[in-house]
């Protein structure tokens, strides 16, 4: 018998988790006291609430939330509050593997560099990965609104901050209308930085968005890519190629990407043989945790627990590491899934 319980025991991998996203609400209420920044309400259970978006009718209101939680973030200090706290949390829920994806120059408001900010960034998860052996990464975002100048600077601080946690470049942001490779010249820098790369594509925007993300940002792995479905040829090719799909059940019935759990695509991406893993988005505004996901996974579309476990190989397998420490973790992860019955 699968049960919830179950799920939260095995190994995980999240490889699809927002920084600005994931913050704790008690966290939230004490850094805008610092900040001197008014949040709706200074109860945490209330603020738990308040910042699950469970009202927005497409991407562009569920990326609003996000404006109380960027304020918070413009200090070192908090920010490496909040790393180390995603990674303790990381641990409750037994993820072995976390990368961490965030937009550094939303954090420069109050006069930071997008330096400092990773610098930050990484204190705090090197942290948390001392005292609670959960290997972390970071993923840095352009926005898609942004000036694809902008994105070009955000790449160039990445490929500089390799050595500093970075792992791969990303583009996040509104999807609709605004296709990938207008910022094809910041994907150019990061590939040949060596970085590895994710998109967000395919999920307010349709298959086009996700064949634009291959053919002109390189991507490696695609973030959310629910309507690949649309482009039977590309499909196969994501199949072929082994890219990586980073699916995010909740967040995309919280966007209206799908209408429901059960009609989510995924279900038939993995019986066709795609590569795919299950990720949160954000635990805060999605108020889910990678058990979640899995346990929606199973109760909504019937996945079982072979499946499940091969979901979660898929992650580790998909993880932007070096070729050893990747296969370190695989084997580690295999293992403890073998183990627990």
């Amino acid at each position: 018998m699968l049960t919830r319980d179950l799920i939260a025991r095995l190994p995980k991998a999240e490889l699809h988790v927002h920084f600005d996203g994931s913050l704790r609400p008690g966290t939230m209420v004490e850094l805008a006291r610092d900040a001197g920044f008014v949040l709706p309400t200074t109860d945490p259970e209330a603020l738990r609430r308040y910042m699950v978006v469970d009202n927005a009718h497409d991407l562009e209101e569920f990326l609003k939330r996000f404006d109380l939680t960027i304020p918070l973030l413009q200090s070192p200090e908090a920010i490496e509050r909040v790393a180390y706290e995603m990674v303790e949390d990381a641990a409750r829920d037994n993820l072995r593997y976390l990368e961490v994806r965030y937009c550094p120059h939303l954090s420069t408001r109050q006069g930071l560099t997008m330096d400092e900010v990773i610098v930050a960034e990484r204190r705090g998860l090197a942290r948390g990965e001392r005292e609670f052996g959960v290997k972390t990464g970071i993923i840095n975002c352009s926005l898609r609104h942004y000036d694809p100048a902008l994105s070009v600077r955000i790449a160039e601080h990445s490929v500089r901050m390799r050595d500093h946690g970075v792992v791969a470049f990303d583009l996040a942001g509104g999807e609709a209308g605004r296709m990938p490779g207008a910022h094809g010249p910041a994907f150019d820098i990061a590939l040949a930085g060596r970085l590895g790369i994710t998109v967000h594509a395919g999920e307010a925007a349709g298959a086009e968005s996700v064949a634009e993300a291959i053919a002109r940002c390189h991507a490696m792995r695609l973030g959310h890519g629910t309507r690949l479905y649309e482009d039977e040829a590309l499909e196969r090719f994501v199949r072929d190629h082994r890219i990586a799909m980073e699916i995010n059940l909740t967040s995309n019935l919280q966007t209206h990407a799908v209408r429901t759990a059960a009609e989510h695509p995924v279900r038939g991406y993995l019986d066709r043989g795609l590569a795919v893993t299950l990720c949160t988005d954000s635990w805060l505004m999605c108020g889910v945790s990678l058990t979640d996901e899995y346990w929606l996974a199973h109760r909504s579309l019937g996945f079982d627990r072979a499946e499940i476990d091969r979901m979660i190989l898929t992650a580790f397998e998909a993880a932007f590491l070096p070729w050893p420490e990747k296969q370190a973790l695989l084997e580690r992860a295999r293992t403890e899934l073998e183990a627990i019955q």
